[in-house]
């Protein structure tokens, strides 16, 4: 901890489950479990209902973190944890000799975590390539190494409520996503569950912020789809619910839509834009996305036509004649909602 923060922890008799919960980057159900299941509360006990955390007590929950990130599972890291470091450290090399190989081993050859000067800023103590992200990502990325479902919730929910969805979404949500998604590659499918989970987790919470829009009227509507052959859904639930934020009324159809069904939904609902999300250039179509855009409904002497956005990383290279391509959440945001207002 910094001098400021021991101040802090000194003036107020220790900090509050709360302050413990930000500092480490998880929710404060998840201090308040390990307390009650494995025996991390504070040493001391003050008066009053609200328990005080001295920087020994929060050195531990910050070796609980470490050690789940690892891969232990929570009771085991708990166990470890309570033990605390290594009572005899084995001696350090002679002056002016190189370091050791790798980290120094900490009871039951349990990897310890490195000292605090030497954490590398853009790892949260988790393994992952975070870079500079907000302190949410980075409890987001810790709880989801964590399987930490209630963590997770509440993490997302808060980021949602407190910085809005476009926020919560690309700069808590999207680098945590990425950051899992190339441990996984990297690490030969030892981390494919994680990923799952958090996937799963950002989709629940991205529904659940968005409101549910009336049909607009005629021509008022967007239309969501991944084109055929495409899975990767969560960057276009997040316009999704982005838009229904926004009160823009969106007609969503999620993952792989065949191209019949597609060209339907577009008949059948007469939208205002279409957005066709494509992750990668072997499913971007440029036949298809001309062929939608070249659809047209209503009276004759009155047809109208929807505009169409080709949407993701899979259209970078293969831009479509006289269709829009948006770079990110917020242009697509800007340009759907000038088609419906228009």
């Amino acid at each position: 901890m910094s001098g400021e923060d021991d101040t802090d922890d000194r003036r107020g008799g220790g900090l509050t489950t709360g302050e413990v919960a930000r500092r480490l980057g998880v929710a404060p159900t998840t201090v308040r479990s390990w307390d009650r299941r494995y025996g991390l509360g504070p040493d001391a006990h003050t008066g009053g209902r609200h328990r005080r955390w001295t920087p020994a007590d929060v050195a531990r929950l910050e070796r609980m973190c470490a050690l789940t990130a690892t891969g232990l599972s929570p009771a085991e890291a708990a166990r470890l944890a309570r033990r605390g470091p290594a009572s005899a450290p084995a001696p350090g090399p002679p002056p002016g000799s190189a370091p050791p190989d790798g980290p120094p081993a900490a009871p039951d050859g349990v990897p310890a975590p490195p000292p605090r000067a030497a954490r590398p800023r853009d790892r949260a103590r988790t393994g992952l390539q975070l870079g500079a992200v907000r302190q949410e990502c980075r409890g987001l990325a810790r709880a989801a190494l964590r399987l930490d479902a209630v963590a997770l919730e509440e993490i997302l929910a808060t980021a949602i409520a407190d910085h809005g969805l476009v926020t919560a979404w690309t700069e808590v949500a999207m680098p945590a996503l990425q950051a899992v998604g190339r441990k996984w590659e990297s690490s030969g499918e030892k981390y494919v569950e994680v990923e799952h989970f958090l996937s799963w987790h950002v989709s629940g919470a991205l529904r659940r912020s968005a409101p549910t829009v009336p049909p607009g009227a005629p021509g008022g509507t967007v239309v969501l789809a991944c084109v055929p052959g495409e899975y990767h859904t969560l960057p276009l639930e997040a316009l999704a619910a982005a838009l229904a934020e926004r009160g823009v009324p969106v007609r969503m159809f999620g993952a792989a839509l065949p191209v019949e069904a597609l060209v339907e939904a577009v008949r059948r609902t007469g939208p205002a834009a279409v957005g066709l999300w494509a992750q990668s250039r072997t499913t971007a179509s440029r036949p298809l996305a001309q062929h939608v855009a070249a659809m047209e409904w209503g009276v004759r002497g009155a047809r109208r036509r929807p505009a169409v956005l080709t949407l993701g990383p899979g259209w970078a290279g293969r831009a479509v004649p006289g269709l829009s391509r948006p770079g990110s959440l917020a242009e697509a945001l800007t340009a759907f909602e000038a088609v419906v207002t228009r």
